[in-house]
């Protein structure tokens, strides 16, 4: 038994785990790092834990700092969220080793799951369809071209350890093997400590479906139908709903005993997700198991009425599951949106900064899972998510048709976010019709109508880059005014003090026709970052379009190319390096 948890992580989730410890009368424990003095899960715990500086590696993946704060809290056991260290089995060994309660699977299932060529060989052993491609890491580029001649192209280079999106690169041909198996690499030693790949068939339109599995210590593994995650951008998700328009009783059956077997075979115990890929004919092939809570747990709570963060204590705490398979039934129809920190119309890029206004919709069917508040700071270091909304309702169009409402009352004002792009999307035809809407997401065709429906600037042009009178950054004020007895409120553009924004500028903008710069052109980072690397050298010649650096925020990888054929010169970057929005990468020298 225990009667205080500490919640390893921050933002929405650890609200979330919060909300139902208090329920059940348990003590919260928050940890946070310097970064989130203020956020709103340091003031919702009931004890709040300094652990760190702002990198993630030095506050929120020390394990050794966490496990030292919950035993200095008298906490009795860890609950990890999701990221950071929810899917480290070092993590939840230690917290054993230190006499707490892992509020998770055991570390081996972890350990399992997370090396995804061996989990492949495991799944393929015990029945479970897997994606045809290897089960072994690849070592060369040889090796995937050759793989891509027996099987056909495209293929799926992913990190072996990976997770989230992270490490996948897709081959189109042998032209592009190189740098995508090069690029995965990177990604997987970067985010994963670990740089080994594997391949598999790339399934073109698929539909990205999972499913909600429990399991307990006393042999009892349910699952909790399926969620469709199918709309994405850069493999990571952006609306999930349950049930999928695409499975019928006959399929949902069939998947999820996929699950049920997928999850005893790697001998799992607490909620965890086993994630699959649905053909156009209907068949359905294992992906990878998630061994945490989901960030889309929401909806599949929406529609069964189960709490599966109470479910995961439950089980940590030795007891059966709640319910048995025959008594979990699915009502109505459930959609989350993800609100994002991101600027779709500039191909998602991440929106770092301080919320000045916030604003929760509310009403029959409406769920907020929320980390922020107004005059908290949406900080670069971290995931963009400001909040998850979900709706329910009788069926999907109910539910479609309440997202909408939803989203037209949420206010959040300071960083761009994507209730624009999401109102684009569900009002679309393709999301109507529930297909899978495979090249909208990231199409300029959406990105121009989330922009018009996000009420900032027009397409391409961000807010917080125009200008009165030329100097200056605008910024949307809202007043309140009243006309005949009539209520209005009102936007004004009102200027910064140009100081600042005016050398910035100066610095960043050095163009050929507006300063007779001799051809010279300065390239500057689209957003404040970290470099991972720099791909050129003072005096290197490019072409249009060639990669200059990659320069990671909020877990995003962005590249930055050359935007003309010239001489790098000036050259200011350096791998580790962090990066203003705006800051000069490098000059371009041409001919004048």
């Amino acid at each position: 038994m225990f009667d205080k948890v500490l919640v390893a992580n921050r933002g929405e989730i650890a609200v979330r785990v919060f909300r139902t410890l208090r329920e059940l009368g348990i003590a919260s424990v928050a940890v946070y790092s310097e970064a989130d003095r203020s956020a709103l899960h340091v003031s919702f715990a009931d004890e709040s834990y300094l652990i760190g500086p702002p990198p993630a590696a030095e506050s929120y993946l020390r394990i050794d700092r966490l496990v030292e704060t919950a035993l200095r809290a008298g906490a009795g056991a860890v609950h990890p969220g999701y990221g950071f260290l929810a899917e480290n089995a070092s993590f939840a060994r230690a917290v054993e080793d230190a006499g707490l309660v892992w509020i998770g699977p055991p570390a081996a299932a972890i350990e399992l799951m997370g090396e995804k060529t061996r989990a492949r060989r495991v799944m393929q052993d015990a029945g479970v369809p897997i994606i045809p491609g290897t089960v072994d890491p690849i070592g060369s580029v040889e090796e995937l071209v050759a793989l891509g001649e027996e099987i056909g192209y495209p293929l799926l280079i992913k990190a072996a350890a990976g997770g989230g999106g992270k490490g996948m690169e897709v081959v189109e041909g042998p032209d592009g093997a190189g740098k995508a198996f090069e690029t995965a690499r990177r990604q997987g030693q970067s985010y994963f400590a670990n740089p080994d790949v594997y391949v598999e068939k790339l399934i073109v339109d698929p539909r990205h479906v999972e499913v909600q599995v429990l399991a307990d210590a006393h042999g009892n593994v349910v699952h909790l139908g399926e969620r469709d995650c199918t709309i994405q951008r850069r493999h990571q998700k952006l609306v999930e709903e349950t049930p999928s328009p695409a499975v019928d009783d006959e399929l949902r059956a069939r998947i999820g005993a996929i699950g049920v077997n997928a999850a005893r075979a790697a001998g799992y115990r607490s909620a965890g997700t086993v994630e699959g890929l649905l053909t156009r004919d209907g068949d359905y092939f294992f992906m990878e198991m998630n061994t945490r809570i989901q960030v889309e747990h929401t909806v599949t709570e929406m529609v069964t009425g189960i709490d599966l963060v109470r479910e995961q204590l439950r089980i940590a705490l030795g007891e059966p599951i709640s319910v048995a398979q025959d008594e979990i039934e699915l009502r109505g129809h459930a959609i989350e949106c993800r609100i994002n920190a991101e600027d779709a119309s500039r191909g998602f890029l991440p929106a770092p900064g301080l919320v000045t206004a916030y604003r929760e919709p509310a009403g029959p069917g409406v769920r907020v899972d929320s980390g922020v508040g107004a005059g908290n700071e949406v900080s670069g270091v971290y995931d963009p998510m400001i909040a998850k909304l979900i709706v329910h309702g009788v069926d999907r169009e109910h539910a479609r048709r309440r997202m909408l409402r939803a989203l037209d009352e949420f206010l959040i004002e300071g960083p761009k976010t994507l209730i624009g792009f999401h109102k684009a999307l569900l009002s679309h035809e393709c999301f109507v019709r529930a297909e899978t809407c495979h090249g909208l997401v990231e199409s300029d065709e959406l990105a121009a109508r989330a922009a018009a429906l996000d009420g900032g600037a027009a397409f391409g042009v961000p807010s917080d880059n125009l200008s009165l009178g030329g100097v200056g950054r605008v910024v949307g004020r809202v007043r309140t005014v009243e006309v005949d007895g009539r209520r209005f409120e009102v936007r004004l553009a009102e200027a910064e003090p140009p100081w600042v924004e005016l050398a910035q500028r100066r610095r960043a903008r050095v163009h050929a026709a507006g300063a007779g710069a001799g051809g010279r052109d300065a390239v500057v980072s689209p957003m404040q970052g970290t470099v991972l690397s720099v791909a050129v050298a003072d005096g290197d010649e490019v072409e249009a379009g060639q990669v200059l650096c990659i320069v990671e925020a909020m877990k995003m990888e962005n590249e930055v190319h050359a935007h003309r054929a010239g001489r790098v010169t000036e050259l200011s970057v350096a791998p580790g390096e962090a990066v203003a929005h705006g800051q000069v990468v490098c000059v371009i020298a041409g001919e004048a």
